[in-house]
C-alpha cells in the first residue's frame, strides 16, 4: 500500500516506518525534519511539510492508500494544546477533501476506560499535565461524530515503553489491557506491529482499539 506517515521521526513514527517498510508498503513520512529518519530504502519517500498546510496535504493524501498520523505537537510545546487542536484540524480536513481511503490515528491513553468507569486522565493524570494529554481525548469525542472518514484511533497502553517486537500482544477497546498483575504495558515495536496489522487486516473501522500484554 501507499502509506502517508505524519510524525515519521517520532518515538512512535520511527518505528512505523520501519515496520511499514519491512512490509513492503511505500512509505511517505511526512516530518518537520526529515533529516532525523535514519533508515533508508527505496520504497521510503521523506517529506517535509508544514501539516497547516491543508491543501499540500490533501495533495499528498489524494495520492495515498492510508494515512498514518502519530502528529504530536511536541511535549515541550507551550503551545502544545492549541498547536494540537489546529493540526488535526489541518489533517482531518485534508482526509475529507482528499477522499483518502482510511486514517488512522495515534493518540494517548488517557481517554481508556478503568474498571471503576473513570478515565484514566481523571485518576493517573497529573493535573500540571492534563492540558498537554486533553487534546487527543477531545479528538477521540469529535471522532465518534464523524460520518465521512473511515476512521480507527488507537490508544496504547498506558505504559507505552522503548523496545522491539514479540509480537505477543492483545488487543482490546476501550478498556485497558492488563497482565496477571494488573499492569497494562506495551512496547512501541509491539504498538507498530498493531497498528500495521490493523492497516492490513481492518477490524476497527470507525472504532477505538488498543494493546498490551
Amino acid at each position: 500500500m501507499k502509506i502517508a506517515l505524519i510524525g515519521a521521526t517520532g518515538f512512535v513514527g520511527s518505528q512505523l516506518v520501519g515496520e511499514a517498510l519491512s512490509r513492503g508498503h511505500q512509505v511517505t513520512a511526512i516530518s518537520r525534519d526529515t533529516s532525523k529518519l535514519t533508515c533508508q530504502d527505496e520504497k521510503l519517500f521523506p517529506l517535509a511539510l508544514d501539516i497547516n498546510d491543508t491543501g499540500a496535504l490533501t495533495a499528498l493524501f489524494k495520492q495515498q492508500d492510508v494515512v498514518i498520523s502519530a502528529f504530536n505537537s511536541g511535549w515541550k510545546n507551550p503551545n502544545l494544546y492549541e498547536d494540537y487542536k489546529k493540526g488535526y484540524a489541518s489533517i482531518l480536513a485534508a482526509a475529507k477533501n482528499s477522499r483518502v481511503k482510511r486514517i488512522l490515528i495515534v493518540g494517548g491513553a488517557a481517554s481508556l476506560i478503568l474498571p471503576s468507569g473513570e478515565k484514566v486522565y481523571d485518576v493517573h493524570i497529573p493535573e500540571d499535565f492534563k492540558t498537554a494529554v486533553r487534546g487527543p481525548l477531545e479528538l477521540l469525542e469529535e471522532l465518534r461524530q464523524e460520518r465521512e472518514l473511515n476512521w480507527t484511533f488507537i490508544s496504547p497502553a498506558p505504559n507505552l515503553t522503548a523496545g522491539d517486537k514479540t509480537g505477543h500482544f492483545r488487543l482490546g477497546k476501550d478498556n485497558p489491557v492488563t497482565d496477571e498483575k494488573g499492569e497494562s504495558r506495551i512496547s512501541v515495536g509491539d504498538l507498530a506491529v498493531a497498528i500495521l496489522d490493523e492497516i492490513e487486516a481492518p477490524q476497527f473501522i470507525r472504532q477505538r482499539f488498543t494493546a498490551g500484554y
